[in-house]
């Protein structure tokens, strides 16, 4: 599998608190990893680097090939790679669906609508279209014509992954996508993320939901104090001592399985 993220070595630091030390890892194409980790640990630190806003005191960063750590949050978009967050925050003038139609990646007005052949009129329409499909799939249609500040939090976080895949990524970024969504829907979010996957969209997941993560994910990175310290299936992580250790406590790791954190 060859891989469509690369980070080599990167290195993170705030004044004098490193946040990422030395840190590799890969995702390969196709894959669905989850990054897993103790608060503090770094996971949505990586999510910042590779999206460009938060840059490297050291190593790489490689996307398909092509080294990106260099360049600027919009053009690393452009190259394919978006994500979500832990707590989104919504425009309060917009509606769900102006939101939804506004992340897409054609709506840059005549000179798109130039290159792909079409009126305005027409680029308008299939956006619109492609933005009902996406709502309708994450069951927003109902609040569609509400404004995006208005609606719950876990329906912002589906609006946030709706809005990604407005712009058809090759990877998609999640941070803590379940929090904040009813228990009860979170099978529908893995059946809903399965699907994009199918699409040909390959998957990191920042996660605390240790059942999510079984359902959803190939493999598993676990951070602790900025460094990697498991590489594994998700199955393997209650045995890992050094995994054990960073969510419990070695006082408390022998005897506590994983899912108490």
């Amino acid at each position: 599998m060859s891989a469509l993220l690369e980070l080599d070595g990167i290195a993170i630091r705030y004044g004098g608190n490193t946040v990422l030390s030395g840190l590799a890892l890969s995702v390969g194409q196709g894959e669905i990893v989850g990054l897993l980790g103790p608060n503090g640990s770094g996971k949505s630190t990586v999510l910042n680097a590779v999206t460009g806003f938060a840059p490297l005191a050291g190593g790489e960063i490689r996307f398909d090939g092509r080294r990106i750590d260099r360049l600027t949050p919009q053009r690393i978009a452009q190259l394919g790679i978006r994500r979500t967050f832990q707590l989104p925050s919504m425009p309060a003038r917009m509606s769900v669906l102006e939101l939804t139609m506004a992340a897409s990646s054609e709506r840059h007005g005549l000179g798109a609508a130039l290159l792909h052949g079409r009126t305005m009129r027409a680029l308008e329409d299939a956006t619109r279209s492609r933005a009902h499909a996406l709502l309708d799939e994450l069951k927003l249609s109902a609040v569609a014509q509400l404004p995006a500040a208005s609606i719950s939090g876990g329906q912002k976080k589906l609006l946030g992954i709706a809005c990604a895949m407005m712009t058809e990524p090759k990877l998609l970024l999640l941070d803590e996508p379940t929090a904040g969504v009813h228990p009860n829907l979170r099978g529908e979010l893995v059946a809903e993320l399965r699907r994009i996957h199918r699409l040909g969209v390959t998957l990191m997941v920042i996660e605390h939901d240790m059942h999510f993560i079984r359902e959803l994910c190939d493999r598993c990175v676990v951070l602790d104090r900025g460094s990697a310290i498991a590489n594994c299936k998700p199955a393997e992580l209650e045995r890992n001592r050094r995994v054990l250790d960073a969510y419990l406590g070695r006082a408390h790791a022998a005897r506590q399985p994983l899912e108490a954190s």
